[in-house]
């Protein structure tokens, strides 16, 4: 009888349930959006309910579509869109409050009130991150400060907190009845509260935050068996033995597993990690450190990585609230019908900037309008933004390590885009390589998952699996790629700036 490992992905817009065989293929695939709720200007949440809801849907579709059953799948593997806070209360599993989302901006003041004793840095020799909107830790805080009665019922031990990998896994495992409380250290590396040497919740750290420890989930490594799915659910007593953030799930499905090796992953933000092996590198370019994985009782792998807050949000944004655009890869057809982008540069700071500059003041640009540019010369722009980003933090990432990578390995539902990737190399001047599973954070996520169970027996199992698809050179000449990142970091000096205590 065939075997398979089952991954969970909840995203930041969609929840996916995606089963792999042997070889790390796509046997079927479950997939349904949520809801983005936008309460206010910067605010960003997801209904945590309908995220878990959906996530026990789509895994009965990719069960009924390859007609499997849970006699079929050994492991569950679960990855997640990082830094999204849940808040709920243990005995009835009814968040407090909407889960507030990593792109979410609300948190700046409780930002500005703890920088003032010590600045940004104040917790990052010992935790990887300035800091920022962007993490976990302020939107608990925010949380237990804001919505009634949280704060004494979090002091009374009756509320939990996870990101939305605690979430899935609490509620798989049996929720109120007997549910695992629990993260992995790639997920606990992105609160502002896991030291990065004992990978344990700082209580100082915690103290300052106001945030009760028996809210946190214990920690543990990417890949062991944390518990059994419950009876209740379709895929009762099959084991949950991996967890990894979306970001190093992708790192890892693109079996980037030594030191100096690197991947980018294009989705609603892009983010590249680098892979520092068993030591913490921190950065002095504007990079985080964060764990890379864990597997095991093995040694940590940590990583450097590039943030960057919006790229294929950038597009949707087209879609959505510009309705320049109704899909996606429409924005292709657009950019390919002009030579160039007109003059035009769009610096997508709608959550401020991320790496390598960590603005919170910035907001999005349009820059180098005239009237000769047309929606195509927009769309090229947009496309872009992308590109000019990632070469912001590859150029980070060479100055923090002091070698220069000599390919990218990318992933992403962006890299379907030709047009997209071949700017990117260009932009880059190195080779931009494009693996035939793209889906490499589920593949991650299952990867860590079959390791605990035996399903695959090593690393070097993984590697062999990984296939190249698609190359592609740079062709630009540096005279013109100078030029172009001359005038696109220009245009990021225009968006900064802009939050006086009067903007919206």
């Amino acid at each position: 009888m065939s075997q398979y490992v089952i991954a969970i992905d909840q995203g930041t817009t969609s929840s996916r349930a995606i089963v792999f065989d042997h070889d790390g293929n796509i046997v079927s695939t479950g997939q349904l959006e949520h809801e983005q709720i936008f309460p206010k200007a910067g605010w960003v949440e997801h209904n945590a309910t309908e995220i878990w809801n959906n996530t026990r849907e789509v895994i009965g579709t990719a069960l009924a579509q390859a007609n499997l059953t849970r006699h079929d799948i050994v492991g569950v593997g679960i990855t997640n869109q990082r830094e999204t806070a849940v808040v709920w209360d243990k005995n009835t599993g009814v968040p407090v409050y909407n889960a507030i989302v990593w792109q979410d901006t609300r948190t700046q003041d409780i930002v500005d009130e703890l920088a003032a004793d010590g600045g940004v840095e104040r917790f990052k020799s010992k935790v990887g991150l300035p800091l920022a909107t962007y993490f976990s830790g302020t939107k608990i805080k925010w949380i237990l400060d804001n919505v009634e009665g949280a704060r004494a019922k979090a002091e009374a031990g009756d509320l939990l907190f996870g990101n939305t990998d605690s979430w899935v896994t609490w509620n798989l495992t049996g929720g109120p009845d007997g549910g695992v409380h629990i993260t992995d250290v790639t997920n606990a590396s992105r609160t502002l509260f896991m030291d990065l040497e004992t990978l344990a919740w700082d209580d100082d750290i915690l103290a300052v935050f106001g945030v009760p420890k028996s809210m946190m989930p214990a920690i543990k490594s990417s890949s062991e068996v944390y518990g059994h799915v419950h009876t209740s659910q379709l895929l009762r007593e099959v084991p949950v033995a991996g967890i990894l953030g979306d970001q190093q799930a992708a790192t890892f499905g693109q079996a980037a597993f030594e030191a100096g090796e690197a991947k980018n992953t294009y989705g609603t933000g892009c983010f590249l990690i680098f892979n520092t092996g068993e030591e913490i590198v921190h950065s002095k370019n504007g990079l985080l450190t964060t764990l890379g994985y864990k597997l095991g009782d093995a040694k940590p792998h940590y990583a450097l990585e590039g943030s960057i807050a919006v790229t294929g949000s950038l597009i949707q944004w087209l879609r959505d609230n510009i309705g320049m655009i109704s899909s996606a890869p429409e924005v292709e057809t657009l950019a390919a019908a002009v030579e160039n982008n007109g003059g035009v540069y769009i610096v997508p700071a709608f959550s401020g900037l991320f790496a390598p500059y960590w603005r919170a003041d910035a907001r999005g640009a349009i820059v180098g309008l005239t009237r000769f540019v047309n929606k195509n010369h927009i769309a090229r722009a947009a496309l872009e933004a992308t590109a000019f980003q990632t070469r912001e933090v590859l150029d980070a990432v060479n100055a923090d390590s002091g070698v220069d990578l000599t390919e990218l390995k990318v992933d992403g539902g962006m890299v379907a885009n030709d047009a997209l990737m071949q700017f990117q190399a260009d932009i880059l001047g190195v080779p931009v390589i494009r693996p035939k599973v793209t889906e490499t954070t589920a593949l991650g996520a299952a990867y860590a998952a079959g390791l605990a169970v035996g399903f695959w027996n090593g690393l070097g199992e993984l590697s062999s699996n990984w296939a190249e698809d698609k190359r592609w050179e740079p062709n630009m000449d540096s005279a013109e790629r100078d030029r172009q990142m001359r005038l696109w970091k220009k245009a990021v000096t225009k968006s900064m700036d802009w939050v006086d205590e009067d903007v919206l």
